[in-house]
């Protein structure tokens, strides 16, 4: 994205505070045209004292009271004016950096499963803390001063040219300074600080996996390992920012340099014109003020630039997650099901990941409001591949799925998953209080109604011996409870949600023997009038199915009852002797 571009988009984003910042840059222009008044005024008080001797004392007075009147009226409407701005810009740019983060935060919650598998959340926080910050420090920069230091440079060179056009001149020489070694730098620096900016995200990155994987970090010694690994990235910061740091320090000092010598020539070249008299005092003190304004702003703009060129990378990651796109789009007249029956049927689906080998391969069965459905099979043989097709975590790359006879691709997103309710292989808890949990899929959820729910996934007896009952706080993915008790929340979540599709994916696996026996149950309650589908590997689990599904490199090799798949002596049967074997017996 161009340096400009990339400009633009960032003023362009303000939205409905478009009108207010077209009002702040009509306030610029007024306070450029002030600080233009104030050398010109000094320098005619200049002229004024110059030729008191030859004035009246009375007219010399009203002359000079007039010239001071205005003056102090030009700098109380100056500060007024600033006052205004820096008041107006700071709420602006306040407000939309939290509507920014806002949107960004909601964009990326709704990206697919895809983008997430490819993108770290440490890397995602990052883009988004450090993007809204610079977007918040641009807008307040660009109000408070630089649009003041470009709208200066269009209002004060004409001014001064018409003033006195050869000293104008000498303005003009260093503003071309300024912008051809400006342009040079940036040339030379943008692409090294894009790469400055990919450690920096690298950096982000790996912090946030080893501290999501803490347990692990410890258990395997990898302290030295993880902090080496760190420094190594810092190491690699530093090679590639210290050579960008050079080079804005070198227009630093060209720029102070070209200045100083600006403000003698304006001054050795003002003499040489008022003995030729062709500029008076006063307009040689007068240049000498805009020369000194037109520097500190040109000195201001420079800093702005350079700004720029280290925020770009930071803010273009912004711009790249928030043009990221779905690969499970929302068609524009999606519907809204309601609550659906719970008819849903794969009608030849094939799928495979972009740039993968096939995992489904024309898998077609139909689930009838109230049945429950069994996908078995070995590890990676597409079963919870096919359920996430159902949740459209994913889109088929051939054949279609519908629910109740309605394309999933026909049916808004929220409608689909509303009617979907699904306990997990890994419970997946967040780090709030046990009722937050539970109320995840179903907010307004009484607390009779989450208690009731809790007793039919055996949770009750132990969330009432937690600190603080239903408001302890289960820690980051629910680390301050067991295995077996986050599984149970997920299972009351699941309760309390009522969906009447059900995905049970190994949903007892982390139960002991005595505490599965009484979940079953519970779970047999949930199931009844839902289309309920069970993933397992353990067969013991799915012998009351209406139907199991055999899945065998991404494709149904086998389907019926229990019973018949045993009696058939194919794959099922193998299935089931593998678990006979090793003390894994479906029950009688």
């Amino acid at each position: 994205m161009g340096f400009l571009r990339l400009y633009w988009r960032v003023l362009w984003m303000l939205g409905s505070d478009r009108p207010l910042a077209a009002g702040l840059a009509v306030a610029a222009l007024a306070l450029a045209g002030l600080q233009f008044l104030e050398p010109v005024l000094f320098g005619r008080v200049v002229d004024l004292l110059a030729r008191s001797d030859r004035m009246e004392a009375g007219t010399l007075w009203a002359e000079a009271t007039t010239l001071l009147a205005i003056w102090a009226a030009v700098g109380f409407a100056g500060i007024a004016a600033n006052v205004a701005v820096g008041l107006f810009a700071d709420r602006m740019a306040h407000r939309n950096r939290l509507k920014v983060m806002h949107d960004y935060f909601q964009h990326v919650l709704a990206l697919p499963l895809s983008f997430h598998g490819d993108t770290q959340s440490g890397r995602l926080m990052k883009i988004m803390l450090v993007g809204t910050d610079n977007l918040f420090g641009l807008w307040l920069g660009f109000f408070r001063e630089h649009i003041i230091t470009f709208v200066s440079l269009i209002v004060l060179l004409p001014l001064t040219m018409a003033m006195n056009w050869r000293l104008g001149c000498l303005l003009m020489v260093l503003v071309v300074i300024f912008a051809v070694v400006s342009a040079l730098v940036i040339r030379r620096t943008q692409d090294a600080q894009a790469q400055v900016e990919q450690f920096h995200s690298r950096l982000a990155g790996n912090a946030q996996d080893a501290l999501s994987n803490v347990v692990v970090v410890q258990s395997f010694t990898r302290l030295n390992s993880e902090a080496r690994m760190f420094g190594d990235i810092i190491r690699q910061v530093l090679d590639h920012q210290f050579p960008v740091l050079n080079w804005w320090a070198i227009v630093a000092v060209l720029t102070r340099a070209a200045s100083t010598v600006c403000v003698i020539a304006i001054f050795v070249f003002g003499t040489v014109l008022h003995v030729r008299g062709q500029a008076t005092v006063g307009e040689i003190v007068s240049f000498m003020g805009f020369a000194t304004l037109l520097i500190g702003r040109m000195e201001a703009a420079v800093g702005f630039v350079s700004h720029m060129v280290f925020v770009q990378p930071r803010i273009a990651e912004l711009f790249a997650v928030l043009d990221a796109r779905s690969t499970v789009p929302e068609a524009p007249n999606a519907r809204d099901l309601g609550r659906a029956m719970g008819e849903v049927a794969f009608e030849g689906v094939g799928f495979a990941y972009p740039g993968g080998p096939p995992i489904l391969k024309e898998v077609s069965f139909k689930a009838h409001p109230g049945q429950t459905i069994a996908l078995v099979g070995q590890t990676g043989a597409g079963k919870s591949t096919a359920m996430a097709l159902l949740q459209r975590l994913w889109d088929p790359v051939e054949g279609r799925i519908t629910l109740d006879g309605h394309d999933l691709r026909e049916i808004s997103l929220e409608s689909l998953r509303r009617n979907i309710g699904v306990v997990f292989q890994e419970s997946m808890l967040f780090s709030r209080t046990i009722r937050e949990n539970l109320l995840v899929g179903r907010p307004e959820a009484t607390q009779a109604e989450i208690e009731e729910a809790c007793r039919q996934a055996e949770a009750h007896d132990f969330i009432l011996r937690q600190p603080q009952g239903y408001d302890t706080v289960v820690g980051e993915r629910g680390s301050n409870l067991s295995g077996g008790q986050r599984q149970r929340l997920a299972i009351a979540r699941a309760l309390i949600k009522n969906p009447p599709v059900l995905i049970l994916d190994e949903a007892t696996s982390a139960l002991d023997a005595a505490t599965e026996a009484r979940v079953q149950k519970a779970l047999a309650a949930l199931m009844a009038g839902r289309t309920t589908f069970i993933i397992a590997h353990r067969l013991s689990t799915v012998r009351e199915a209406d139907e199991i599904l055999v899945f065998d490199g991404g494709r149904i090799a086998e389907r019926g009852p229990f019973r018949d798949l045993v009696a058939m002596e194919g794959r099922f049967a193998e299935l089931v002797r593998t678990q006979l074997a090793g003390g894994a017996a479906p029950a009688h």
